[in-house]
């Protein structure tokens, strides 16, 4: 077993790094799993609900378990309270999703950055739900990002870099409203203080050029969805 911040305080001084957060939603390759782990190395590990049965199978003891546990069972709470997991349980009639519950708990450890694994496919209202929560960590500089072996997905306000491929797929969208003043540099479509809206996605399937690409947008955020291998796509469209 491996675990991750064993003082279960998790005081905001003494947190730095990634913390993970293993969701409920369809369970990522493991191997995927256990290289981002390998190269990330998280500080922590945060659990939403049904996600902890992921933590198991990959022989990790989370540092808090969160939600209302109405897919988890009691062996497995059990099994992580007894070593030493924090196990945070809400009632099932909440406004918040388990997710957003776990992404309340990962923030307050004042990560550098969080990665969310299990909110992306499955039912689409989950996978909406969990595109809102990119916004959290605005407020604190936290970069929050969902990820599965496929794609990622984070919000850029002002400004961000990509490191990557020629060809990867990258596409824009709108958060919330209007962005204006858009820069695409480095991308087979460029763009110069552009304004994207909700209702007409042009920024899909857009391509990185080279192996660096900048976002700017000056007014409004947008969501940014990075697909990792140029070309290759779930069900191979």
């Amino acid at each position: 077993m491996f675990f991750w911040r064993r003082d279960r305080r998790c005081r905001k001084h003494d947190m730095a790094g990634i913390v993970f957060i293993l969701a409920g939603g369809p369970a990522p390759d493991l191997d995927f799993l256990r290289g981002k782990i390998d190269s990330a190395k998280p500080a922590a590990i945060v659990c939403a609900d049904g996600g902890a049965r992921l933590a198991r199978r990959l022989g990790l003891i989370p540092a808090a378990i969160v939600g209302d546990f109405d897919s988890l069972d009691d062996e497995t709470v059990g099994f992580f309270s007894r070593r030493g997991s924090r196990i945070l349980r809400w009632a099932a009639e909440k406004d918040e999703t388990d997710t957003e519950l776990a992404l309340r708990e990962a923030l307050a450890m004042n990560p550098e950055a969080v990665w969310i694994f299990g909110a992306l496919g499955g039912r689409l209202d989950h996978t909406l739900a969990g595109l809102s929560l990119l916004a959290s960590g605005v407020g604190q500089g936290v970069d929050v990002r969902l990820l599965d072996p496929w794609c990622e997905a984070f919000l850029v306000r002002q400004e961000r870099i990509l490191e990557g491929e020629p060809g990867q797929t990258v596409s824009v969208f709108p958060l919330g409203g209007q962005a204006g003043g858009i820069d695409l540099e480095g991308f087979e479509y460029p763009l110069e203080e552009a304004t994207m809206s909700v209702g007409h996605p042009y920024g899909i399937s857009n391509r990185l050029a080279g192996s660096r690409g900048v976002i700017r947008v000056r007014h409004g955020a947008l969501v940014v969805i990075r697909f990792f291998r140029a070309g290759d796509f779930p069900g191979g469209e």
